[in-house]
C-alpha cells in the first residue's frame, strides 16, 4: 500500500516510528518490537536510516520484517552521507524488499565536518526529485513546526518545505513537539506558504527524563512550562515519569484529534509498551 492512500481517510489515525539495530546480533529484539507494535495495527511503521546511513541493509529488512506483518512500511532514506550512486543502489534493495514508501531526508552534518558536494545530493528536495522521476515510490518528507535548527528563520525554512512539496513529495511528517499552539500556528504559516500536503503531527512520549535534552537539541523543540514542571517533579523516578510522559502524550493526541488533526505519528524510541499504553488510553477515538 501506498502511504499516500492512507492520508485520503480522513479518519484519525496513528503510525509509529521504531529504529533498526547497529548489530546483525540485535535484529531479532528490533523484530520482537515489530511483533508489538503490530498488535496495534498502526497505520504503518516507519523504520528509521540507522548509523549515519552506514547500515541500509537494516532499515530494509525491518521495513521488509513490518510488511510481513501486514503494516505497510515506510523506509528512512537520508543522503548527505551518500553517493548518488550508493542512494540508487539502496532504492534498488528497498524495491526488490517490496517496499515502496521512503521518507526522503538529507540528514545530520557531520559534527564539526563539510560533505562532498559533487557525486552527493545537498538537499532533500534533490533527493525527492530524483526519485519521483525514478518512479514507483511514494516520498514522504520531515518537516519542523519550530523551524529547522540550521534555517536562518521560519520563514525561510517554510520556503524550503515548499521547494520539497513542489519536487513532488507526497506527505509531511513532523518533528516532535510540545506545545500543540505551536503546531497549529506552524500549520497556519504552512498554509499561507501554499502548502497543501497531509502533514502528520510528530509525538514523542518523554517517559525518561534524559531523554529530553538530546531529543529536543536534535529537533530544536521546546518545553512548555507544563511540561517542564512535569519533569522537574517526575523526572528523578522513572515510574512515575513514565505515567505522566504517557499521559501528557495522551492528552496531546486528545487535543489534536479535536481540534481537525488526524493524522498522529508516534515516535516509539522502540518502547512498543508505551505506545500500546497511549492507545489504550485512546481506544475509541484513533481507530
Amino acid at each position: 500500500m501506498m502511504i499516500s492512500e492512507y492520508y485520503q481517510q480522513n479518519t484519525p489515525r496513528m503510525s509509529c516510528e521504531i529504529f533498526p539495530p547497529k548489530e546483525f546480533a540485535k535484529l531479532e529484539d528490533a523484530k520482537a518490537v515489530v511483533d508489538g507494535l503490530s498488535e496495534i495495527q498502526p497505520a504503518y511503521i516507519s523504520v528509521t536510516y540507522g548509523a549515519a546511513g552506514k547500515t541500509p541493509q537494516f532499515t530494509r529488512e525491518m521495513s521488509q520484517y513490518v510488511q510481513e506483518k501486514g503494516i505497510p512500511a515506510l523506509s528512512h532514506l537520508t543522503c548527505i552521507n551518500s553517493s548518488i550512486s550508493h542512494v540508487d543502489d539502496v532504492l534498488d534493495s528497498f524495491a526488490a524488499a517490496g517496499v515502496r514508501n521512503v521518507l526522503a531526508l538529507r540528514g545530520d552534518i557531520p559534527e564539526g565536518g563539510t560533505f562532498p558536494e559533487e557525486d552527493h545530493f545537498q538537499y532533500a528536495n534533490e533527493l525527492i526529485t530524483a526519485i519521483k522521476k525514478r518512479g514507483g515510490f511514494c516520498v514522504g518528507a520531515a518537516c519542523y513546526p519550530e523551524g529547522h535548527p540550521e534555517a536562518p528563520s521560519r520563514d525561510i525554512d517554510l520556503d524550503n518545505l515548499r521547494r520539497k512539496q513542489d519536487a513532488g513529495a507526497d506527505f509531511f511528517t513532523t518533528q516532535m513537539f510540545f506545545d500543540n499552539n505551536i503546531l497549529y500556528q506552524f500549520l497556519y504559516r504552512a498554509m499561507k506558504k501554499g502548502i497543501t500536503l497531509p502533514i502528520s503531527a510528530g509525538i514523542m512520549p518523554v517517559v525518561r527524563a534524559r531523554q529530553i535534552k538530546r531529543s529536543t537539541a536534535m529537533c530544536g523543540a521546546t518545553l512548555p512550562p507544563r511540561f517542564a514542571a512535569i519533569i522537574d517533579r517526575f523526572g528523578g523516578d522513572d515510574l512515575s515519569m513514565e505515567k505522566a510522559g504517557i499521559a501528557y502524550a495522551t492528552e496531546q493526541i486528545i487535543d489534536l484529534i479535536a481540534n481537525g488533526v488526524n493524522h498522529i505519528h508516534l515516535y516509539t524510541m522502540n518502547r512498543p509498551d508505551v505506545a500500546k499504553a497511549i492507545y489504550r488510553n485512546l481506544e475509541g477515538i484513533i481507530k
